[in-house]
């Protein structure tokens, strides 16, 4: 049978069942337990300079002065991966979206448009620590609240996630419950420092998540995440990765202006495309301006075009 015949039989296969049926008898390759999230980042200080440096290379000191993030993305999903993950894409949901973050608040609300119409996210991130919290979820659909505890946690995972995606070291920073160096690693030909991370609160409703970050040698930029997706029931045991390129220097912060996403185990999958269709910061808005069903105030315009 011809190499590409294989190819699509495998896709077409991973289409057609769940991760969840995939991941039974399978190892991840970023177990969560080693080394014991407890050993904290002063464990390893060359770790948390690596952290830091990147974070610095991302415009560390601009990002603590913003105080909203809006956000506008464009994007396509690739063939198949609705197949695999249908509560995380949502495809009925997704095309177009707007989203909101105000980092020190750590609130992400997001507006997608599709098909099926309009659906709104707004998301409070739990707290670590002593007096640990869980996170916050409230969902509409066409403007309507919906209840449904599979669709909060997979739009959990999505918000948080898409945090991550966008801030890369300077969503990290502050966040790990410890650090590791981890070798090296080639991302387009540039060589990385290997940086994996242990957060508490993970990607959404969950405790613990973990974060990979290969960070370009040469410009302490973060060429790409790799994490677990401990949060939705279907895709726990799940690596999924992000690349970004076109990083662009705006309000003092790099932002990657283009996005590619795959999934790297259990199945090798490529699953999104995506980049920022405009970008703007400070409008100066209240946590209510995100509370849904849909954004108000100072929040409802779209983000400025870039």
């Amino acid at each position: 049978m011809p190499p590409a015949a294989i190819h699509r039989r495998t896709l077409l296969a991973a289409a057609a069942w769940p991760l969840g049926g995939l991941l039974q008898g399978c190892s991840t390759p970023l177990p969560l337990g080693v080394p014991p999230p407890a050993a904290g980042p002063a464990a390893e200080p060359a770790a948390a300079a690596l952290l830091r440096d990147s974070a610095e290379a991302h415009g560390l000191a601009a990002y603590r002065q913003i105080s909203d993030i809006n956000i506008a993305y464009e994007g396509e999903w690739r063939p198949f991966i609705n197949g695999v993950q249908p509560e995380v894409v949502d495809a009925g949901f997704r095309g177009r979206s707007q989203e909101r973050l105000m980092p020190a608040l750590g609130l992400n609300a997001q507006a997608f448009e599709g098909p099926s119409g309009r659906k709104f996210v707004a998301w409070q991130r739990g707290s670590a620590g002593q007096s640990a919290q869980p996170g916050r979820l409230a969902l509409w659909f066409n403007g309507q609240p919906s209840a449904n505890a599979a669709l909060q946690r997979a739009a959990a995972v999505v918000a948080e996630g898409y945090s991550l995606f966008l801030l890369g070291p300077l969503w990290l920073t502050d966040r790990a419950a410890a650090l590791q160096r981890a070798g090296t690693e080639r991302v387009d030909g540039r060589l990385c420092d290997v940086l994996d991370a242990w957060v508490r609160p993970g990607l959404g409703l969950t405790a613990l998540d973990r974060v990979t970050l290969c960070i370009d040698r040469d410009s302490r930029i973060t060429r790409r995440l790799r994490f677990t997706l401990e949060g939705f029931e279907r895709t726990q045991g799940a690596v999924a990765e992000v690349d970004t390129y076109d990083h662009e220097q705006r309000f003092g912060v790099l932002w990657p202006m283009r996005s590619f996403e795959r999934v790297v185990h259990p199945i090798a999958l490529p699953a999104h495309d995506w980049r920022i269709a405009g970008l703007d910061v400070n409008r100066g808005y209240g946590r209510e301006a995100l509370a849904g069903p849909g954004f108000s105030g100072a929040a409802a315009a779209p983000a400025r075009p870039v």
